[in-house]
């Protein structure tokens, strides 16, 4: 598997992970922020191998879209 997404940002997170498997990507979600202290850590989005390319050019071209 490897790393898509890593962000502080569980919005960020839950958003991106909805949209790549609603395009058929199988997401893996790693939550390492703090239970007390959600401003502690990150959260990290994983995709096979086999599948990374596709999911890197989906959230491209959302950021894309989104600074229009």
């Amino acid at each position: 598997m490897l790393k898509i997404l890593s962000t502080e940002n569980p919005n960020q997170a839950e958003i991106t992970k909805q949209m790549l498997e609603s395009n058929s990507i199988n997401v893996v979600m790693l939550n390492k922020q703090d239970s007390s202290y959600l401003m502690f850590g990150c959260i990290e989005l994983y995709v096979q191998k086999e599948q990374f390319h596709k999911a890197i050019k989906l959230i491209n071209q959302i950021a894309d879209e989104s600074k229009k």
